[in-house]
């Protein structure tokens, strides 16, 4: 029988997940364990594998749609097996299919198999293809003549291409979501031929037929643009808004000059070049100095659970990546335990990842600690709101050249300066011991002494 396609549930408190892409169409191949659609937790995207070798049948949810986990979206039809073969159970209760196809209101599957008609009370036979079909075409289907006493695609087909609209010309077998890109490009639905089962035109389809006409997309004026606040967009605004409401935020700033640091960089990429390495970063360098700062004070590296201060034992440390559509924090474990070559080429190897949607579960859980760095943006300073349930986050600005007092005889010199803002959790964090980490952190910026053999702190 046809293998079930269901979400799956990627993490113990997952609910949910919402589906960005289907890599493959109704009707394509697929091999077992092969990608088959990208579907977006509220921690990270990432792609879903085929449960089994087949072809994919009955796509019930569509990109951007929120779907409960275990929920079946799809089918596998195996080898000698048709979409008459599919259950006919999901078909029992009003299902998503007829809902998204723009209210669907003709008769309704029984536990029989049978079509119950809400007139008359009687009742007409369909296979499962039949029904779903009538459900994305809006058709009745006491309307459709059965040839075999049972309707049947090809019944549907049929009736398609029998019934005219009111100005004379075919009604094109469409799916929903082709008819709304359809009405959104200003194209006629009838002049698109359909990739589909009996022509039905897809969504493609008209993204195909648009190019080669060359459509313009249709422009509404005077109407904003909607991004619908789902997927990471809205874990991102849920965290944030919980994080500012619930922990009452201090913020200290310093500024640090960062010459030596700069110094110590050239150096080591002078080392890198030679042997062939990456490049080092200057987040990568901070990362190997916080760690070393939250094993001095370990107050910082904390959470508070219920009315119980824990302090953490590992020095996982987060770097916020940016993303096109929001933020994500990859997570470096045991982050004290490495050395600046070894954080500098796991720090670019998450970054790389993020940014594709490739990272896992396990390398987004689990941070004590975050680095958020917009220097490489041109922002002098600012507030970063702390990644809940950490007790505190690192906001890095970016460098700048300006004169200073180098020394006690008031000799001035230009220097590259760096400002370094620390929000805390009040109630775990005090003031003082805020400053007591950032003025380690200055430290270590300033002298850069702590590289001076680069090996993991223990």
């Amino acid at each position: 029988m046809p293998t079930p396609f269901i979400m799956p549930k990627f993490d113990m408190d997952q609910q949910n997940a919402t589906i960005v892409e289907w890599l493959k169409q109704e009707g394509d191949q697929v091999n077992i364990d092969e990608p088959v659609l990208t579907v977006e937790t509220d921690k990270v995207a990432m792609d879903v594998p085929s449960p089994a070798s087949g072809k994919l049948a009955r796509i019930s949810y569509q990109p951007g749609e929120v779907v409960a986990v275990t929920t079946v979206i799809a089918y596998v039809l195996g080898e000698g097996e048709t979409e008459d073969d599919l259950p006919e159970e999901a078909h029992v209760q009003e299902n998503h299919a007829g809902k998204s196809a723009g209210g669907f209101r003709g008769p309704r599957l029984t536990t029989a198999g049978q079509i119950s008609e809400p007139e008359d009370g009687g009742t007409l036979e369909a296979t499962p293809l039949a029904t779903r079909m009538a459900q994305s075409l809006g058709i009745d289907l006491k309307d459709v003549q059965a040839a075999g006493g049972k309707v049947r695609k090809e019944d549907i087909e049929s009736f398609i291409l029998g019934k005219q609209s009111t100005d004379g010309r075919l009604k094109t077998p469409a799916t929903p979501a082709a008819r709304r890109l359809a009405r959104e490009m200003g194209i006629e639905i009838a002049g698109v031929t359909g990739s589909g089962p009996g022509g039905r035109v897809h969504a493609q389809d008209i993204k195909a037929y648009q190019k080669e006409v060359e459509i313009p997309t249709a422009v509404v004026p005077d109407e904003p643009a909607v991004i619908p606040l789902a997927g990471i967009r809205k874990t991102i605004a849920d965290r944030m808004q919980s994080s500012f409401q619930e922990a009452p935020h201090i913020a200290l700033t310093v500024e640090v000059n960062v010459h030596q640091l700069q110094a110590i960089r050239e150096r080591m990429n002078v080392v890198a070049d030679r042997q062939g390495d990456q490049s080092l970063s200057l987040t990568a360098l901070l990362v190997y100095i916080v760690a070393w700062g939250l094993g001095r004070n370990p107050m910082i590296n904390s959470t508070l659970d219920g009315d119980e201060i824990k302090l953490l034992p590992e020095i996982n440390i987060g770097v916020a990546t940016a993303l096109e559509n929001g933020l994500i924090v990859p997570v470096i474990r045991n982050a004290n335990r490495k050395s600046v070559k070894q954080l500098n080429t796991e720090l670019q190897d998450l970054t790389r990842r993020a940014r594709q949607g490739k990272l896992i579960l396990a390398e987004v859980k689990g941070g004590t600690f975050t680095i958020s760095n917009l220097g490489m943006y041109g922002i002098d300073q600012f507030r970063a709101i702390i990644n809940p349930p950490e007790s505190a986050i690192l906001a890095v600005g970016t460098v700048v050249r300006k004169p200073i007092v180098i020394n006690d005889r008031d000799e001035i010199a230009v220097r590259p300066m760096m400002r370094m803002t620390l929000s805390a959790d009040h109630r775990v964090i005090d003031g003082v011991t805020a400053a007591k980490f950032l003025a380690d952190l200055v430290q270590a910026v300033e002298t850069a002494d702590i590289f001076s053999n680069s090996q993991p702190h223990e």
